[in-house]
């Protein structure tokens, strides 16, 4: 691993360790690196209405208060009781104890984190939830610590895009499903050409902006971790207003850069699915 690699690694742990304290205290969390999202008028364009009225109701407040998420990938995963799901990047714990009430006292949901404040924030809301089913693991989304074709699906909610090693990411998510096992996480995409003061500012790797893949490369990589039947859907895309959200407070706060990436990044749903047969010995890959 490069020392920028981990450098961003740092970078990310130190910033989700804050949300978790941040939430443990009562305040929401906040996607973008300023505090003004958090703590001011304006609302993060990245982590606002992702949810329904009912769902939160369902959840202890400070799972609500820790999610830094762009997406609903629970309500989109059509998950169905007995099913296994791993949740990449968990934090603390809303779409993991979602995923449990859908899959029912017969399934599992699993969260992994690398957060130490995250699992236990986590943790506790579980116990608040009450909810049985689940099982929150320390580790890393590049390297997890689960068994071969152990899962049915893999959910994540914005967090594979500040991951600096993407691939290991995907070809993690690709080994640890079952044959047939899907695929569907919320991340952000990029749509259009990005400036590079965007993809050099490393303090966005923890707001949820400059890690993000395009989308056409998105869709190469899951190909190349042998992923099938990838769509890409995106359910936000980001304008003028959103962009000056979260590039207040940063030295990219300028007229010249809002005009460049109006409408380049979006929150977007995507959907793949580990073929049904793995193998591709003469058995079942000839005849």
């Amino acid at each position: 691993m490069s020392s920028t690699d981990l450098d961003v690694k740092q970078i990310v742990k130190e910033k989700y360790g804050q949300a978790a304290t941040q939430a443990q205290s009562g305040t929401r969390s906040c996607c973008g690196p300023s505090s003004s999202c958090c703590g001011g008028n304006s609302v993060d364009p990245i982590v606002k209405d992702l949810y329904s009225l009912d769902e939160m109701a369902e959840l202890p407040e400070k799972a609500v208060l820790a999610s830094l998420g762009c997406g609903n990938p629970t309500a989109l995963a059509e998950l169905v009781p007995g099913e296994t799901v791993l949740d990449l990047g968990s934090g603390g714990g809303i779409d993991v104890l979602l995923s449990a009430k859908r899959v029912g006292p017969e399934g599992k949901a699993y969260g992994l984190d690398m957060t130490d404040e995250m699992l236990s924030l986590a943790r506790e809301n579980q116990r608040k939830a009450g909810v049985k089913n689940v099982e929150f693991l320390k580790g890393e989304i590049e390297n997890i610590p689960l068994p071969d074709d152990s899962v049915d699906v893999i959910i994540s909610n914005c967090v594979i895009n500040l991951s600096a090693d993407k691939d290991s990411v995907l070809r993690e998510a690709f080994r640890v499903l079952k044959p047939g096992g899907r695929f569907a996480v919320s991340d952000i995409v990029v749509l259009g050409d990005v400036p590079a003061d965007i993809r050099r500012n490393v303090e966005l790797w923890a707001g949820c902006v400059a890690g993000a893949l395009h989308q056409d490369e998105y869709r190469s990589k899951l190909g190349n971790a042998g992923f099938e039947e990838v769509d890409i859907e995106p359910t936000r895309i980001y304008q003028e207003q959103d962009v000056r959200d979260f590039l207040s407070g940063t030295d990219l706060a300028a007229e010249s850069i809002f005009v460049q990436i109006e409408g380049k990044f979006a929150s977007a749903f995507i959907r793949a699915r580990k073929p049904a047969v793995s193998c591709c010995g003469p058995s079942c890959c000839q005849g």
